[in-house]
């Protein structure tokens, strides 16, 4: 498992900790140069979106030391972004993320499984798009 394979599954469980929903992470190495992760999840409401980017930023600086090199929406709470370079964390309000719709829009990319309190494995199903057929 590559390092950002790793730190993305950490991620995804410092926001599950924080009762984060439909957590998705989808493998974009192969489809952009910029990065190779994008996680998605979701929070109830405003504050509950700060409270789960929170957690991961402080989950991965506590376990890997890294902090993200960009971070938007913070202030607005509807749609969080964590840009640690090797991946991205998207963290949506449910409005906002039914609007966007990246899972449909990167629907080509496998999605890596996580199962909560499990960060090893980080195995990968077959791209979204194949599933829906």
């Amino acid at each position: 498992m590559s390092p950002s394979t790793h730190q993305v599954l950490q991620a995804a469980q410092a926001a599950s900790s924080k009762k984060a929903e439909r957590i998705v992470i989808l493998d974009v190495s192969e489809l952009l140069v910029i990065t190779d992760h994008f996680l998605i999840c979701s929070g109830n409401n405003e504050r509950q979106v700060r409270t789960i980017a929170e957690a991961v930023e402080r989950g991965l600086l506590a376990e890997h030391s890294i902090k993200p090199f960009r971070r938007e929406g913070q202030r607005e709470g509807r749609w969080i972004l964590l840009d640690y370079v090797d991946f991205v964390v998207h963290v949506f309000a449910p409005e906002e993320r039914d609007y966007y719709d990246l899972e449909r829009l990167w629907a080509d990319a496998p999605v890596i499984r996580f199962e909560e309190g499990v960060t090893q494995g980080g195995e990968m199903d077959e791209p979204a798009a194949a599933k829906a057929t």
